[in-house]
């Protein structure tokens, strides 16, 4: 079987309230102010398909927000979002391997994440075969066309593929194409997927 894996809140606990809670204590403006005012919007999906540079998506961002950042700065605040490896994930990548299974990672993520995430988490490549990251193929979920190419290069029918996330768009898109696709709800759900219980 194939399995994949979703980075954010599957392999690693991520709070985006850390971000703006930088930007907001760095810009002086009220955390209030900057939670009314991001979205994920064109810039932040730009971003994670490569189409933008950093510097670029930081000066969209501070735009759409109305605050004065240095580049710095900002990068400091974006990479905060990371609070911690999910380690009785990497132990179920472990022992999927161990089994003989396939396992690999398939993450919207971006350019300035990627310079942070594998060497403060080396745990997750290496437990993983291999790593599909949005900005590296031009596409991100839920466009059914990243899962079909993460299918052709991997060699797997939808049917052999099981597929972990914590966004239900992205969960509904995967199971569309027939892939069996599990919503991630909290840190129990693969442990309770893979003893049998029925998450509900």
């Amino acid at each position: 079987m194939l399995y994949i894996f979703d980075m954010g809140n599957v392999l690693i606990d991520i709070d985006f309230k850390r971000v703006l809670g930088v930007w907001s204590n760095l810009s002086g403006t009220p955390l209030a102010h900057l939670m009314e005012r991001f979205t994920m919007g064109d810039a932040f999906q730009q971003h994670e398909r490569g189409e933008i540079t950093d510097q670029q998506f930081a000066e969209e961002i501070c735009d759409e927000l109305g605050i004065a950042l240095s580049f710095e700065q900002f990068t400091a605040g974006w990479q905060s979002i990371f609070v911690g490896l999910r380690p009785e994930a990497i132990a179920t990548m472990k022992k999927l391997r161990q089994e003989g299974h396939r396992v690999v990672v398939l993450s919207n993520t971006n350019s300035l994440h990627f310079e942070h995430w594998p060497t403060h988490y080396p745990e997750i490549e290496q437990n993983a075969d291999a790593v599909y990251l949005s900005q590296q193929i031009g596409l991100r979920k839920p466009d059914p066309a990243i899962f079909q190419y993460v299918l052709d290069k991997e060699g797997f029918s939808a049917q052999e593929a099981v597929f972990f996330d914590d966004v239900a768009e992205n969960v509904n898109a995967a199971s569309a194409l027939g892939i069996q696709a599990i919503l991630v709800t909290d840190g129990d759900t693969l442990s309770h997927h893979f003893s049998g219980h029925q998450i509900t």
